[in-house]
C-alpha cells in the first residue's frame, strides 16, 4: 500500500513579523470557514464546520483535476455566522486518500477557503499537493524544505489550525513533523508576558487535530514506554491560557525523554528562556531535538516505538522596545544539551552557544526571515556572535 503524505495547509502569511499581532482581515469585513479537523477517517461520515461572515453567503466545493466529487456542505449556504454547518462525505475505498477545498464566497467572491483531507482505506496519512517548504514570515522560523518527508503544523491560540490573515487571534506554536519518526524535530513559537496568559498545568493529554489519528503516538493514557516520560517541547508553562496550554499537550509538541533530564537540567533552560522574554518585548523561541545518532528507542506503549533523542536543543532571538540594545533590537542565543541524565541541574550555561554554532551541529537554518527584517549583514552579525548577554 502506498502511504502518502500529508501537505503543510499552509498560505503564505506575508507581512507577519510580529508575534503578538493580531491578524486582521484584508476584506471588508472578516469571514472564515473552518473545519473542527483538517482531516477525518476513510469511513463515510461528517464533520462540523464553522463559518464566521456577515450577510449572506454560500461554499463551494472544488476538487483537484480528474477526481470525483464525494462530499456535500449541509447548508450549502447562509446569513451570518452559523456553528453547525457539516461537510458530510461518502467512504473513501481507495488506498490513496483525497482532498476537497471548501471556498467560503460572499457577493460572488471568495473570501475565504480551508481544504480537508480524507485518509485512505489502509488508514495511512493523508496526501496533500507537496511536502512543502512554509512560507510565513514569522521570525521564530527555521527553514523548511520541500520533500523532505516532513511537515509543517501551524497551531492557533486554541489549537486548531492557524489557517491564513484573514484568521482573527494570533499564531500560538508551529512543530516540524517528521512521518517516518512520528516525532516532530522542532517547535517555534514567539514568547512574551501577553501569550503565557494566566492559568495552570491543564494536563489534557491528547491528540493533534492537524494529523490523522493513526500516525501519532497515542500519550492519553500515560507515555511511551520503556520508562521514557512524555518531554514537552513548548512547555506547559510557556501557555497558561486553557485552550493555549491544552494544546501543548498534543503528542507531536513530545518526545521520549529522561525523567532526571526533564525534571532538571532541561526544566531550569526552560525558566530561563522564560525569563529571557520577561525584559523583551518578544522573544522567538525554536526547540527541538537531535535523531541522528540516536541508538535508543523508547517502548511501544503509545503504539509506535520512537526514537529516543541523542540530544535537545534551544535557539532564542530576543526583540527589544530599544534598538540600543544588540543590533538594531534583536540579540540571539543557542543552546545544545546531550541527552544525558547525569549533566548537573542548573548548568545548562556550559551548553551556552551562538545560534551559527548550533545551525553546524544541527543541520537547520536557524530564524531565516531575519534577513528580510534588518538585511542580512546585520542577520549574520546576531548569529555569530558570542551571546554573552544570556549568561
Amino acid at each position: 500500500m502506498r502511504i502518502a503524505r500529508l501537505a503543510a495547509l499552509a498560505v503564505v502569511f506575508a507581512g507577519l513579523a510580529s508575534a503578538c499581532e493580531s491578524a486582521e482581515p484584508s476584506v471588508d469585513y472578516e469571514a472564515t470557514i473552518v473545519p473542527r479537523s483538517s482531516t477525518v477517517q476513510s469511513g463515510d461520515g461528517s464533520v462540523f464546520v464553522e463559518i464566521t461572515a456577515k450577510g449572506d453567503w454560500n461554499v463551494e466545493l472544488e476538487y483537484p483535476a480528474g477526481t470525483e466529487a464525494w462530499a456535500t456542505m449541509d447548508p450549502p449556504s447562509g446569513n451570518g455566522n452559523l456553528g453547525s454547518a457539516r461537510l458530510r462525505y461518502s467512504q473513501n475505498t481507495s488506498e490513496d486518500s483525497r482532498s476537497v477545498r471548501l471556498i467560503l464566497k460572499s457577493s460572488g467572491k471568495e473570501v475565504s477557503s480551508a481544504t480537508v483531507y480524507q485518509e485512505g482505506a489502509g488508514g495511512g496519512p493523508v496526501n496533500g499537493p507537496d511536502d512543502g517548504a512554509f512560507s510565513a514570515g514569522w521570525l521564530e522560523l527555521p527553514e523548511t524544505k520541500a520533500g523532505d518527508g516532513r511537515v509543517v503544523l501551524a497551531h492557533d491560540m486554541t489549537g486548531k489550525q492557524y489557517l491564513n490573515e484573514k484568521q482573527s487571534g494570533v499564531r500560538n506554536w508551529t512543530a516540524y513533523w517528521d512521518y517516518d519518526e512520528h516525532v516532530s524535530v522542532w517547535v517555534a513559537y514567539p514568547l512574551n508576558r501577553a501569550l503565557i496568559g494566566s492559568g495552570s498545568r491543564s494536563n489534557a493529554w491528547g491528540f493533534d487535530p492537524l494529523l490523522p489519528t493513526s500516525i501519532q503516538p497515542n500519550l492519553t493514557g500515560g507515555s511511551y514506554g520503556g520508562g521514557w516520560t512524555r518531554g514537552h517541547q513548548i512547555p506547559s508553562a510557556d501557555r497558561l491560557n486553557h485552550a493555549a496550554n491544552v494544546s501543548t499537550f498534543y503528542g507531536t509538541n513530545m518526545t521520549p525523554q529522561d525523567y532526571d533530564f526533564n525534571a532538571g537540567i532541561w526544566a531550569d533552560l526552560e525558566g530561563r528562556i522564560r525569563t529571557y522574554s520577561s525584559t523583551a518585548d518578544t522573544l522567538y523561541v525554536v526547540t527541538g531535538c537531535v535523531l541522528e545518532g540516536s541508538s535508543r528507542t523508547s517502548g511501544s506503549s503509545s503504539g509506535f516505538s520512537v526514537k529516543v533523542p541523542a540530544a535537545y536543543f534551544k535557539a532564542v532571538l530576543q526583540k527589544s522596545t530599544s534598538t540600543a540594545v544588540g543590533h538594531k533590537g534583536y540579540r540571539a542565543a543557542a543552546f545544545y544539551l546531550p541527552h544525558d541524565s547525569s549533566i548537573s541541574k542548573g548548568n545548562y550555561l556550559d551548553y551556552l552557544i551562538s545560534v551559527d554554532e548550533l545551525e553546524k551541529k544541527t543541520g537547520f537554518d536557524f530564524f531565516v526571515n531575519l534577513p528580510a527584517a534588518l538585511g542580512k549583514a546585520e542577520a549574520d552579525a546576531i548569529e555569530s556572535e558570542t551571546p554573552s548577554w544570556a549568561r
